[in-house]
């Protein structure tokens, strides 16, 4: 029998968020390798905003890095303003995006694993899965409140609590460098390696 084919669909801000409040750092080298594991993995989506406005994006090097490293990054950039107390915000979700790819991907796939706890994707989960395609969402109920809606727990095939994967795909952020540098792609940096999973001697043109 074949094995499954799956993908991954990483609503970026809300795992940084779930993964904070469980009290680690994802370790994205060791997540894809953890779900290569589980079928055929077609692709692996990481969608996130940036603020293109500003000379040095804290998130930009993991971007660049992901870009690289086996997933399928789509970002489009934030939409800056100043609200009604004078503050400035920050507007911007991924959610069209992610929609988009997933239904035009979901023909050829068995299984999608959602890392988000967004209620908002319970229709799409909904459109997925009359399709034949089963859902697994990655979200967590150890926190308090919970990260996931409830709807769309009910709605998934499957739920997997990320604080369960954590032990896999997870690293203790007193391993992380203090701070990433500009460029995530030199090798033999040490703090890549603790950050992110890279590597020392990782270079994109080997790749």
């Amino acid at each position: 029998m074949a094995d499954p084919r799956i993908a991954l669909f990483i609503d970026g801000a809300n795992l940084y968020a779930t993964s904070k409040q469980l009290g680690f750092d994802m370790d994205y080298r060791r997540l894809l390798k953890e779900f290569q594991g589980r079928g055929n993995l077609i692709r692996a989506f990481y969608f996130t905003t940036l603020i293109e406005s500003e000379e040095y994006s804290s998130i930009r090097p993991l971007v660049d890095w992901l870009d690289y490293n086996g997933y399928r990054v789509i970002t489009k950039a934030a939409k800056e303003f100043t609200d009604a107390s004078g503050r400035r915000r920050i507007k911007g979700n991924m959610d069209i995006e992610l929609a988009i790819e997933m239904l035009e991907l979901a023909p050829h796939l068995d299984q999608i694993y959602l890392f988000s706890g967004d209620g908002d994707f319970r229709p799409l989960v909904e459109a997925v899965q009359r399709k034949g395609v089963k859902v697994a969402v990655v979200s967590t109920i150890s926190t308090n409140p919970p990260m996931v809606s409830d709807d769309l727990r009910r709605q998934c095939d499957e739920f997997i609590d990320l604080s369960h994967l954590m032990q896999k795909i997870g690293r203790d952020p007193s391993e992380r460098a203090p701070r990433p540098p500009a460029s995530p792609l030199t090798p033999g940096n040490p703090g890549l390696e603790r950050r992110y999973g890279i590597r020392q001697g990782d270079d994109p043109a080997d790749i």
